[in-house]
């Protein structure tokens, strides 16, 4: 006789999404730049580095081919290699060319407008502040478009104490995964020291915002919010900082496996919501584990819906 399987219970009794939430066009662009490559040549196909910042994504497409690398000398001569959507240096572009190596670059559009930013800054004399995390793709990218009068700033005090080689010839840019509150006192400190300093408006990009700003609204009515993305997830870590700020609990998971039902003692709304780089079929697994041990309700509150598109990229060869 099979032993019936009885599952906790929990008090909530409604589960909100915010909207937008998971995939942006940039990490569309990356996964569908992937799958086209692998469906026209075969696997396989390799990848500097982590296409995009999720595990579940990684596996799907090392399943289908995919061959993930961190140095491209571990590459075969004449292979196929794409750029992660983080972006590359220069350095790793001119490498590349020398090892006889066919390359796609994944690199998103909004990362790429950041890099002519710096190359423009460069090529006018200025030094360039990235405002970002050190040893971040990303960001290690965007440092690397230029040889020389790039400084990398993660902190007030970084900021104050950077030394560059004109007060009067200074411009920045941001990682595009940051939110408004990660940049604000670290701006605040670079204009006070240099009041000629030239920037974007924001470069921090739209999808990032729209889902920064989703997160505050959910933490309104929200008791308790889960971020679906993974640890090593610039924006996914952004969105639970937004919401910690805003007052909520709110917990990291990279998929249904990471929940607790004590997280959900005394809560009778749960809000969800996705980091860019997080497929929805995550959060309908968590869905369905909430629904599975207790009676709940689902809607979805109204939000920025996203309709940019990027091309797929196509081989420089």
């Amino acid at each position: 006789m099979t032993e019936e399987i009885h599952l906790p219970q929990i008090e909530t009794t409604e589960i909100v999404l915010a909207m937008p939430r998971g995939f942006c066009a940039g990490v569309e662009r990356a996964i569908e730049t992937v799958r086209l490559c692998l469906k026209k040549n075969g696997p396989p196909v390799y990848i500097l580095h982590e296409i995009v910042h999720n595990r579940h994504v990684l596996k799907e497409l090392e399943e289908l081919g995919a061959v993930f690398v961190e140095h491209l000398t571990d590459i075969p001569k004449g292979g196929i290699c794409i750029f992660s959507a983080h972006g590359v240096s220069r350095k790793v572009e001119q490498q590349s060319a020398l090892l006889g190596l066919k390359t796609l670059d994944a690199t998103c559009p909004l990362v790429s407008s950041v890099h002519r930013m710096v190359e423009k800054y460069h090529a006018d004399e200025y030094d360039v502040l990235i405002i970002g995390h050190h040893n971040h793709p990303e960001v290690e990218g965007t440092a690397g478009r230029v040889a020389d009068r790039v400084h990398i700033i993660a902190s007030e005090k970084e900021a104050m104490d950077c030394q560059v080689a004109d007060d009067s010839r200074v411009a920045f840019v941001t990682q595009t995964t940051l939110s408004v509150d990660d940049i604000s006192g670290i701006l605040s400190v670079l204009k006070k020291r240099f009041p000629l300093i030239k920037g974007p408006a924001s470069s921090i990009c739209f999808a990032t915002q729209n889902r920064q700003n989703a997160v505050k609204k959910l933490a309104e009515q929200a008791d308790l919010i889960l971020v679906v993305g993974s640890k090593n997830s610039s924006n996914s870590n952004r969105l639970q900082e937004v919401a910690i700020r805003q007052g909520t609990t709110c917990f990291l998971i990279d998929d249904k496996e990471d929940l607790q039902p004590l997280w959900l003692d005394g809560v009778r709304v749960v809000g969800i919501t996705a980091g860019a780089s997080a497929p929805e079929r995550l959060v309908e697994g968590v869905i369905k584990w909430l629904r599975e041990r207790g009676d709940v309700t689902l809607r979805e509150l109204a939000g920025v819906k996203e309709k940019i598109h990027f091309k797929a990229a196509e081989s420089n060869d």
